[in-house]
């Protein structure tokens, strides 16, 4: 599809903008930058930008149910108040592997949250956790170097997650009562396309948008793994894919600008920015922590 279609929703200039997750309670998107370790918020009725400074880097997070963020930090799990600055610590994660945060996450359709590591010595060292409403952790797996692409089927019992380096986004099927995944299996395999596997959501229609890092693109795939439509990027590499807006039908997309090099910003002057899609297709209400 054409480049035109694509609007900027927020000229942010994010270094690495991530994460975002529309709050249907206010009506407004909410993303981070990872790596100045700030969360930003788009108010699309007027346009309006709103950013606070974290305490560290905020990977990923996700609304609980009776209000604050559930965030995952670089270091560990924490609720937080973004009026009053409070952090309440649930646990570190890895802390015992000084080359690995955490990374992306998202809640199932039941509000447990799914997270998963970053291994910046690139040796599959992090792995993947979930996060129950009584705050127990439990390890799903290992081996990864760079968790993405985490979301669920309508239904929530497919699951699908990618390791970035590896090129293909997997899915499993995953168990709605003990939030454990179980056959994995290859639902696309990304060699021979130009990008590689960043942030997902599912649509309406079960169908599954990705954001491909060193793609300049967002593709839609159908629940088979075949793609639907592409839509081009004004950027080399979109980060993450939310529905948002009244009725969840503008796609928001956010962007890096991390490993771009003068000239390449120069060629891309729009990366880092928050960008917006009308793709005629809604999505589903992003899930709450229930804990």
């Amino acid at each position: 599809m054409a480049r035109q279609e694509v609007t900027v929703a927020a000229d942010a200039g994010n270094t690495h903008g991530e994460g975002p997750v529309w709050s249907d309670s206010e009506q407004k998107l909410y993303w981070t930058d990872i790596e100045t370790s700030t969360l930003w918020q788009l108010d699309p009725s007027g346009g309006r930008t709103r950013k606070w400074k974290m305490p560290e880097k905020v990977c990923s997070f996700a609304f609980r149910a009776q209000g604050g963020l559930l965030i995952a930090f670089a270091s560990g799990l924490s609720f937080y108040d973004l009026e009053t600055g409070a952090e309440r610590r649930i646990c570190n994660i890895e802390s015992e592997l000084p080359t690995t945060r955490l990374n992306d996450g998202r809640c199932d359709r039941q509000g447990r949250f799914i997270v998963g590591g970053f291994d910046s010595s690139g040796q599959n060292r992090s792995g993947a956790y979930r996060l129950d409403h009584d705050l127990s952790l439990h390890e799903l797996f290992r081996g990864l170097s760079s968790a993405n692409s985490t979301c669920f089927s309508p239904d929530g019992r497919v699951m699908y997650y990618a390791n970035t380096p590896e090129s293909a986004i997997w899915a499993f099927d995953y168990d709605i009562q003990s939030g454990a995944p179980a056959h994995r299996r290859v639902f696309c395999d990304f060699h021979g396309q130009p990008g590689t596997p960043d942030g997902s959501v599912i649509d309406e229609e079960g169908h599954l948008w990705n954001a491909q890092w060193n793609g300049a693109r967002v593709v839609r795939y159908r629940p088979d793994g075949s793609i639907e439509r592409i839509f081009e990027m004004p950027c080399p590499n979109p980060t993450s894919v939310a529905f948002g807006g009244p009725d969840l039908a503008t796609l928001y997309v956010t962007s890096s600008r991390l490993t771009l090099s003068a000239e390449q910003l120069t060629q891309w002057p729009l990366s880092g920015s928050l960008f917006a899609i009308t793709p005629g297709v809604r999505g589903l209400p992003e899930d709450k922590f229930l804990g």
